[in-house]
């Protein structure tokens, strides 16, 4: 390999120059060896994921996955989200991992156990069918317009989450009230009615707030609990005074 360099005497033309002897050339590739690359030189190339990565994620992808793998899956977290509900503390598990599977399950619960109320019999009990669920998620979208209006950070989807999974505690103490409701009727029977519906509400209030507390302004927060406090009596109110045909 050789450099043309300008001579002298004319300008215009060059002369080639070698730029390595032939003889320092053989030792110029023994000490190549020897040389090492300096880390500030840039290594060009492309990265590619290994296999073993590659079939690891496609093994965790639910396309591929059964019917019967998907609803297991998703009756273990809504399993889960009741398991947080009877046993409340402060965890972003309800908010973070949203569904309405729950909510749905227990609005439709509510509403088949309660339809049978009516003590005409020519009904059929479809209106109170038609009632619970309009009390229910109509007073979850009215509280979670107030949360966003009153400044929450939490979304629209994810407070209807929190406030239909609490009502699980509700929906126990209706349970309790259709079984107690088989013994003969008494103030014994109102009274154990009562007592049963109270703590349940209560345990609605604080499983509810729990999750909703810190979603709030703090100058704001007795603002943002009446609503669900008024919600949760009213669902309280139609079960307690629930009789059956």
């Amino acid at each position: 390999m050789a450099e043309a360099v300008e001579s002298p005497g004319d300008p215009g033309t060059t002369t080639p120059r070698p730029l390595v002897s032939l003889g320092s050339t053989t030792k110029g590739t023994e000490g190549l060896s020897d040389i090492s690359i300096s880390q500030d030189i840039p290594v060009e190339g492309e990265i590619t994921i290994p296999v073993r990565s590659r079939i690891r994620e496609f093994d965790s992808s639910t396309l591929n996955e059964s019917v019967q793998n998907t609803i297991m899956r998703d009756l273990k977290a809504v399993g889960k989200k009741f398991m947080h509900v009877l046993y409340p503390r402060k965890s972003n598990t309800l908010l973070r991992d949203w569904d309405l599977w729950g909510p749905l399950i227990l609005c439709v619960t509510l509403a088949l156990m309660l339809q049978r109320g009516s003590v005409d019999s020519e009904k059929d009990g479809g209106p109170q069918f038609a009632e619970v669920f309009v009390i229910v998620w109509f007073g979850a979208v009215t509280i979670t317009l107030n949360s966003k209006l009153l400044g929450g950070n939490i979304s629209f989807f994810q407070s209807l989450c929190v406030l239909g999974y609490c009502i699980l505690p509700l929906t126990m103490a209706l349970l309790v009230c259709r079984l107690v409701l088989l013994a003969e009727p008494g103030p014994i029977n109102f009274m154990v009615r009562l007592f049963v519906v109270i703590i349940m509400f209560a345990w609605s209030i604080v499983a509810s707030t729990a999750f909703l507390a810190d979603s709030q302004p703090p100058n704001r927060k007795a603002l943002a609990v009446y609503p669900v406090f008024l919600f949760y009596f009213v669902i309280s109110w139609m079960i307690l005074t629930f009789t059956p045909q």
